[in-house]
């Protein structure tokens, strides 16, 4: 039960809260301009609160706060506090897809270009995002006929350099050869410069150089060198026409369109610069809450400039609705850009059928979206109550664990752990054992020694301070194992020696005939054929098999991969894999003469006796 902080001590300053449940665990995140006032209004008949808010304090048990200067300071701490620690109380972002995005690495000796989706690293320069790959590799590729700095991985890069000979997107013109030093240093910077001028929107002046060289090489006859500059005037020109243009050159802004239903919104983000649609992305917001769309302008804006925004802040922000504290963001993008910036609603003009169109686009990926979400929302819901009631759970099970063994015949013994929270996978969650103690085939003492770690391990997290938890710091709501009585009984013993049998509640799914056994009872729950609860425990069940096979299979593939050459002084990875490709397999180096391997040039004398006399030994061959 969340017990109320005595008034006084909670300070009449700006600063970040924080409510946590039993286990210490951080459930909701929010900030303040007066820390006193803001906490003070959780604490009211649960009646008068919104549902998800009076659901939120229901499941609290204490509450914190930091405090900070100012409220643009409390507003980062919220922000980092909720990536760092995901609470499920607070508004969740999916992106709807992994946006491509055009990448320059400005981090490299000789900067590349390149295409690439996910995490970006710091100090490269990234243009997009684009809605399809296709549409940024073709654009790349016109653009690598006037601007041809280098595309290839580093690796490729440096086998070229020590070869001597560029490869063959040099001999089309496609790329200007630094690898083996067919362009200077400064003019490559200047075209790396040039093209990220270009990419930022300043295409007048590409175009304006172009049609200059041109003309100086036609009058100096030079209609080779003039017919290259019509040809990559032309590349430009097609990339050019691919870029809608929606204001004056001028124009630097972002257009955010959102849709919402009660439960979660999809937003879409074009990104104007010079006048002209640079890139665009969308994401889907996971309300967790009842939110006005003031308060859901606000989340948004967090999400898309908290992060590097690709383009750099813009200095005007189109929303369909004003935030809940206008001043509040604008100081904080003005922080974040170095200058004003404004967030307005546009009325009318360009501007405003602009915003129609990003909403138009918000309202198609909503519509996509809830296609999926319709089935699978509610299905996960039913699902999770469903578990609760067949099973007698004191309340649905929002954090699942499953368990399962692998093996071979005893050997490479592994077990896996998968968990579900919200009815949903949580990957980044999953743990795999190796098995230490457990000789031959024993799937019961596998499991107890899987389980006793995992718990001990947590007995040992819940006594350290909330920050320095690991891995297996929270508990499930359901353990279940694969496995019918015995394996439930495994479960059963290990939660009572540890003094968690009242804290979690274990069950054991039998994979013949799908029965669900629980402690207490001789006969299995009967949990009818078509629900959406023994559906979920299969597709936990499967997956934990899944991937208890997968690592074993892992451990499996290196250990017959090991070979009777392993372990030979000054025969690395590169040698070996030579000298078996050589000789025509590990069986042809075992039969091969000392004479033989003396004959390779390239092996050194001292490494060929070692490898003799390691396959002569007794019982060298393995």
């Amino acid at each position: 039960m969340l017990h109320r902080p005595a008034s006084g001590t909670i300070p009449d300053a700006a600063g970040s809260y924080q409510f946590k449940d039993r286990h210490g665990r951080i459930i909701y995140v929010g900030k303040a301009k007066n820390l006193r006032s803001r906490l003070g209004s959780y604490f009211q008949d649960p009646a008068h609160l919104p549902a998800r808010t009076a659901q939120m304090v229901a499941a609290a048990e204490s509450v914190e706060w930091i405090q900070v200067d100012t409220e643009v300071e409390a507003l980062m701490l919220e922000y980092s506090l909720i990536q760092q620690h995901q609470p499920r109380f607070n508004v969740r972002f999916r992106d709807d897809k992994s946006y491509p995005f055009l990448c320059v690495t400005m981090v490299d000796e000789w900067p590349r270009a390149m295409v690439i989706r996910g995490r970006k690293k710091k100090g490269n320069r990234y243009f997009g995002p684009y809605g399809h790959a296709y549409a940024i590799r073709e654009t790349l590729d016109q653009l690598l006929r006037t601007f041809p700095i280098r595309t290839c991985s580093d690796n490729k890069f440096n086998h070229h350099a020590r070869l001597g000979r560029p490869c063959l997107l040099f001999h089309i013109e496609k790329c200007a050869g630094p690898c083996v030093g067919e362009v200077e240093r400064d003019r490559y910077d200047q075209m790396v410069a040039d093209l990220l001028s270009f990419l930022g929107g300043d295409t007048d002046e590409v175009v304006r150089k172009l049609e200059d060289d041109m003309a100086t090489a036609a009058a100096a006859l030079e209609f080779e060198q003039a017919a290259r500059c019509r040809d990559r005037l032309a590349s430009v020109g097609k990339v050019i026409q691919t870029q809608q243009m929606v204001g004056t050159r001028s124009e630097d802004y972002d257009v955010v369109g959102l849709v919402d239903d009660e439960l979660e919104a999809a937003c879409q983000v074009f990104y104007v610069r010079k006048g002209k649609v640079m890139g665009r992305r969308g994401f889907i917001v996971d309300k967790a809450g009842q939110l006005g769309r003031a308060e859901l302008v606000s989340r948004v804006l967090e999400r898309l400039y908290f992060e590097e925004n690709p383009l750099g802040s813009p200095k005007q922000v189109l929303v369909p609705d004003l935030p809940d504290n206008q001043g509040l963001y604008e100081e904080w993008l003005r922080h974040q850009r170095g200058s004003r910036v404004g967030i307005s609603v546009p009325q009318r003009g360009a501007k405003r059928k602009l915003q129609e169109t990003v909403a138009r686009n918000a309202a198609d990926a909503f519509t996509r979206h809830r296609l999926k979400r319709t089935s699978d929302h509610n299905s996960r819901a039913r699902a999770l109550n469903d578990l609760q009631h067949h099973l007698g759970l004191p309340e649905a099970p929002l954090r699942i664990e499953c368990y399962d063994m692998s093996h071979l015949q005893g050997s490479d013994y592994v077990g896996s752990m998968v968990v579900v929270e919200d009815g949903l996978p949580r990957k980044s969650e999953y743990r795999r054992f190796k098995v230490r103690t457990v000789d031959g085939n024993d799937d019961y003492a596998a499991m107890e020694e899987v389980l006793t770690r995992r718990l001990s391990n947590y007995l040992a997290e819940r006594e350290r301070p909330v920050e320095d938890r690991g891995r297996f710091a929270y508990p499930p709501q359901l353990l279940v194992v694969d496995g019918g009585k015995g394996q439930l009984g495994v479960a059963e013993r290990v939660l009572a020696e540890l003094g968690l049998d009242g804290e979690i509640f274990p069950a054991g799914l039998a994979k013949e005939f799908e029965q669900v056994f629980v402690p207490g009872r001789a006969d299995p729950v009967e949990i009818p054929r078509p629900s959406e609860s023994l559906y979920l425990l299969q597709r936990i069940r499967d997956e934990s098999h899944r991937f208890a096979n997968d690592y074993h299979r892992t451990l499996r593939g290196k250990r017959m991969t090991r070979s009777s050459l392993d372990g030979v002084d000054g025969l690395g990875p590169t040698r070996k894999a030579r000298l078996v490709k050589e000789l025509g397999g590990v069986r042809a180096v075992e039969r091969a003469s000392l004479d033989d391997l003396l004959a390779l040039s390239w092996l050194p004398d001292a490494v060929a006796h070692s490898v003799y006399e390691k396959l002569h030994a007794p019982g060298g061959r393995g």
